[in-house]
């Protein structure tokens, strides 16, 4: 018997086959009455919208009793409590709002007790993954994590609804990483959820500093997705960029609507959405509506356009990591740790013991990510693949870590 569409999966279909863009803010407060509040209000705002319940650091390294003495005790987390509050308190933050889509979002290595309250409070999709969510947030090993993953994908797998996961590995360290194996990460972490059995998937990337070579990107992740995900619903998501963001409102505004016209353009179908007070503190519950808007409005400006012939770089690096990765292993599962410790997967400046951390990368003159130091990853010249002979000067570094800063931002006199 065929497994029913989860309310999140049919809500992005719906609008792709409308060809209108689904937004969606990330949102997480500690207190149930303003998560239901935040819910209420993306959910009213007049937009094509799904909500965020974004859980706390303590919910996401497994201290649920350090997040239950925090409630009882009145001190505010930096997100929800998923575990510690419950499944009845879970189910009540939408239980006004028949039909809404609403995802979790944890940033958990070890998801097993997150997914069972999430399920049983009638909530039918996440995110995350084996790679992408040990490695930047974690010290968990990455063997661990893929087991902790798998028994968490085959639990969703389990359910009478298609629940949606989505890959977090576009978005690794949220900058200055290639696009090449960030397309690579979050293909091979939707392959391993569809090797448990999930049949609804999106593939995520993050926003980078060159709206061109973004948009190879993201021509090159639908691609692999429809070559090797054929039956299994999927669609793609943009992340408005997640690094040094502007400190002007006049920059962050370009910022949001520059991601908004990436993810029109390239036929997207979800879009993470930042706010103009992202520099400064976590966004209200208003100035996320408000964002979700804009990104509407500027959303309605544009078109989508076809891909152009050929395989771009990000293309033939991605296809090319994606099959030497599968090829270490009959299972996902084990190639991907097997794909860290050989060095042929390896993330530009993360700090995770299991990271080889040999690579990495620069901005040219154009903002285009390039690789400068690919260490034993399997990227020959012809592919992009590159050894540059010094090392990266942290001023370099820097700079680059500014780019759309000082790009969007003014000069103060």
């Amino acid at each position: 018997m065929t497994a029913a569409r989860s309310v999140f999966s049919a809500f992005v279909a719906e609008h792709r086959r409308r060809r209108t863009l689904v937004v969606q803010p990330r949102m997480g407060f500690s207190d149930p009455a303003a998560m239901r509040r935040g819910l209420r209000a993306v959910a009213g705002a007049g937009v094509p919208a799904v909500g965020t319940v974004t859980l706390d650091s303590y919910t996401r390294t497994g201290q649920h009793d350090l997040a239950a003495m925090s409630v009882q005790s009145g001190v505010p987390l930096n997100g929800y409590p998923l575990v510690a509050l419950g499944p009845a308190a879970a189910a009540e933050l939408v239980a006004d709002l028949p039909g809404f889509p609403v995802q979790v979002r944890h940033g958990s290595a070890q998801p097993e007790d997150i997914f069972a309250v999430m399920l049983e409070a009638g909530l039918d999709a996440s995110e995350g993954g084996p790679v992408s969510y040990c490695l930047p947030y974690s010290s968990v090993p990455l063997r661990t994590a893929a087991k902790s993953w798998s028994r968490s994908a085959s639990l969703l797998a389990g359910q009478a609804v298609d629940c949606h996961l989505e890959s977090f590995g576009g978005c690794m360290l949220g900058q200055l990483c290639p696009p090449g194996l960030l397309v690579a990460l979050s293909v091979l972490e939707c392959l391993f959820f569809a090797e448990h059995g999930v049949r609804s998937v999106s593939a995520s990337y993050a926003q980078q500093t060159s709206p061109e070579q973004d948009a190879e990107a993201l021509w090159a992740m639908r691609r692999l997705c429809e070559e090797e995900l054929a039956g299994v619903d999927h669609h793609v998501v943009l992340y408005t960029y997640m690094g040094l963001f502007p400190e002007s409102a006049a920059g962050a505004r370009e910022l949001v609507a520059e991601s908004v016209r990436l993810a029109v353009r390239t036929g997207t179908e979800r879009l993470i959405v930042k706010t103009t007070a992202e520099a400064h503190r976590i966004p209200t519950v208003e100035e996320n509506v408000s964002a979700l808007r804009l990104a509407h409005a500027t959303a309605l400006e544009g078109h989508a356009m076809a891909a152009p012939p050929g395989d771009s770089e990000v293309y033939a690096q991605a296809r090319h990591l994606v099959d030497e990765v599968r090829s270490l292993a009959p299972t996902l599962a084990e190639a991907l740790p097997a794909a860290f410790e050989r060095g042929l997967l390896d993330v530009p400046y993360c700090l995770h013991p299991d990271n080889g951390g040999e690579t990495r990368c620069v901005l040219d003159d154009e903002g285009r990510l390039q690789w400068w130091h690919t260490g034993r990853m399997p990227l020959p010249p012809a592919l992009g693949g590159r050894r540059g002979r010094e090392r990266v000067s942290a001023t370099r570094l820097l700079a680059d870590l500014s780019y759309h800063r000082r790009r969007l931002d003014p000069v103060l006199s």
